[in-house]
């Protein structure tokens, strides 16, 4: 029976971020606009973090990766829900919903804890300044974003083949503009004790990315409010700032839409929601650090001058 239920089941109907008509083409121009500037940012990060010598330190090594996660699991919901503004139905392939869920997953999963890397080389660089290049190894960098990505490829993938092994015996409606956990876990009629407890289990482990991003920015703080110099606290505050108001609109965002009980989502905060952490936060992000950061503008003015050379610049023979 719990087969046959899902081989009929073979599409989802995905709700649209409005019903309003008039608003379709100027929604549709604006988050085109929006998924633009993120992929040209966070592509552009990943580019210049990787090219320029100025830019080979731990904390643009994991920028990198940030830029990377960024632009992975905005693209893994960006063009389908651009698609769906020009098409009459809603519609997704049960193998291709399957799909965007486990790559979301791994993206935003690895999120999580290169920021909490990230949060842990700052806390090294403030208050361990002298053994910061001991600690902040190459090696233990690459192991700080290797673990993150094995780890998430893991969840995803047990995530989603626990799910999509479950019998969809209700409406295939998603309350959702892309294939999410929650309203995918509302379509099922098996039993879903099992991975409602696979959920708790991964949450609490994925929450201790968080207990590490404030651990280290406690410890951070009573470095910096334990320096008498007015420049020296200024110098550290600035090295954290950018990455302090990532985590705090990244967090802070992804708590209000998750951390709620059932009775109290609703599709409309949801989408707004979900909105922001899937688009906005990955356009704002290569924006945050790239505005007040004087090492990735001159990095970005001298590979403009460089490529300007390149294909504009002829010599003419006298």
């Amino acid at each position: 029976m719990e087969k046959r239920n899902q081989t009929v089941l073979n599409e989802f109907i995905l709700m649209r971020i409005t019903d309003c008509p008039e608003l379709q083409a100027p929604l549709f121009a604006l988050f085109l606009v929006i998924y633009m500037i993120s992929v040209v940012g966070n592509l552009g990060m990943v580019i210049l973090t990787k090219m320029d010598s100025r830019l080979q330190t731990p904390m643009y090594f994991f920028l990198r990766h940030l830029a990377f996660t960024d632009l992975g699991y905005s693209t893994a919901v960006g063009p389908k829900m651009l698609a769906n503004f020009v098409m009459d139905q809603n519609t997704i392939s049960y193998y291709f919903c399957a799909t965007q869920l486990a790559f979301f997953l791994v993206f935003i999963i690895s999120e999580f804890f290169i920021l909490s890397a990230m949060s842990y080389d700052r806390y090294v660089a403030i208050c361990n300044p002298l053994l910061y290049t001991v600690i902040i190894s190459q090696r233990v960098c690459h192991v700080l974003v290797a673990i993150p990505y094995l780890y998430s490829t893991f969840v995803s993938l047990l995530f989603t083949i626990k799910l999509f092994n479950l019998s969809f015996c209700r409406y295939n409606v998603i309350h959702h503009f892309y294939c999410d956990s929650l309203p995918l876990l509302s379509l099922l009629c098996s039993n879903t004790g099992e991975i409602e407890m696979i959920i708790l289990i991964l949450a609490s482990i994925n929450l201790i990315s968080l207990l590490i991003v404030l651990v280290s920015y406690l410890l951070v703080l009573r470095a910096i409010l334990g320096m008498k110099s007015a420049e020296g606290r200024y110098k550290a505050f600035s090295t954290c700032g950018s990455h302090l108001t990532v985590v705090t609109v990244f967090y802070g965002t992804l708590i209000f839409t998750y951390v709620k009980p059932t009775s109290s989502h609703s599709f409309d905060t949801d989408k707004v929601a979900s909105i922001f952490y899937t688009l906005v936060i990955p356009m704002l992000n290569p924006l945050i650090y790239s505005l007040k950061n004087s090492d990735v503008k001159y990095a970005l003015h001298s590979l403009s001058k460089k490529l300007y050379n390149i294909f504009f610049k002829v010599d003419c023979p006298m």
